[in-house]
């Protein structure tokens, strides 16, 4: 019977990262991490472990994909990572062969639950996912744009003065360098952020524009000064499988299968998505501008010539 278990593959900084936050929010009855480098699985579970006597009861082990069976949501976070100089697409042949074997094994255990993919490049991985274990495409889920539109909410609220909480704002599309920003649908506390513009003049326009940019090339940055992005990952993993194992309805810009939203179809791209207990509960399709329209098919564009080369 599942009782909130989640099974983690893949103990890199991404994957500790999200088994700390976890933890320490008390996310679900169980984690079992699965890792290549059985020692590090081992160990992180010993020391996660340690933590629980200040957060939640929690049973925390080294697991195997044989564990895998009666989990809730397996998690993945393994593959290679993504190198200073190196977009997330340039990552999909490295990636591709070891999903392929990875997804056989957790389906092969007898696994029903929701899968929730963090590897890069997200999209095209969670598609992958999708194709190699044959599952529902409700039950499988990637992170998409949701740390990008996280990213995006803290750069508005730092450039006007104002609690991320009540900015609401979403990237669209691929987690990548096509993605891009609602501006439409931009507002604080349900004012449009042009209105707000408008009426704070204190704000410069050019500089509420440059908050996008930064936005997508955060990930570069951070890349450059430390080597990898991991912590604002962890965390949105962390918000995901929450929302899944509480039966949330939360919403969150995940990358999600499209069959005719946003006239696209046989995609997985990042979205607005009501995430619960049955995965991906169905899309919101917001309206959208001519321009961000134009900007969503540039993007899917740019995902489907790699899923058609990697899968031809």
């Amino acid at each position: 019977m599942k009782d909130s278990k989640v099974i983690l593959i893949g103990d890199g900084a991404v994957g500790s990262s999200f088994a700390y936050a976890s933890t320490i929010l008390g996310i679900g009855r169980e984690l079992g991490i699965i890792d290549i480098n059985e020692n590090k699985a081992e160990g992180d579970a010993m020391d996660l472990s340690d933590a629980i006597s200040f957060t939640k009861p929690k049973s925390i082990y080294k697991a195997s994909y044989a564990d895998c069976k009666d989990a809730e949501v397996v998690v993945i976070t393994a593959g290679i990572p993504q190198k200073e100089g190196e977009t997330r697409l340039d990552l999909v042949e490295k990636n591709l062969n070891i999903f392929k074997d990875m997804i056989k094994s957790v389906v092969d255990s007898g696994f029903d639950g929701i899968f929730v993919v963090a590897s890069n490049p997200v999209d095209v991985l969670t598609y992958a996912t999708w194709k190699y274990s044959g599952f529902p495409a409700n039950k499988v889920i990637g992170t998409g744009t949701t740390l990008d539109s996280s990213r995006f909410k803290k750069e508005i609220a730092s450039l006007i003065g104002i609690d991320p909480r009540s900015v609401d704002a979403y990237i669209l599309g691929e987690h990548g360098d096509s993605e891009f920003a609602v501006w439409s649908h931009t507002n604080i506390g349900g004012l449009p952020i042009y209105e707000w513009i408008s009426s704070n003049s204190e704000v410069d326009e050019i500089a509420l524009l440059n908050t996008f940019e930064k936005t997508k090339n955060a990930a570069y940055e951070i890349i450059k000064k430390k080597g990898a992005t991991f912590y604002g990952i962890g965390m949105a993993l962390a918000r995901i499988v929450e929302a899944i194992i509480n039966d949330e309805n939360a919403v969150f810009s995940t990358s999600s299968y499209l069959n005719g939203e946003y006239g696209l179809k046989d995609i997985y791209i990042g979205v607005p998505t009501v995430i619960g207990k049955d995965g991906a509960k169905w899309v919101i399709e917001i309206p959208l501008t001519d321009i961000e329209n134009e900007r969503m098919e540039s993007s899917a564009k740019t995902l489907k010539q790699i899923l058609e080369k990697s899968f031809s």
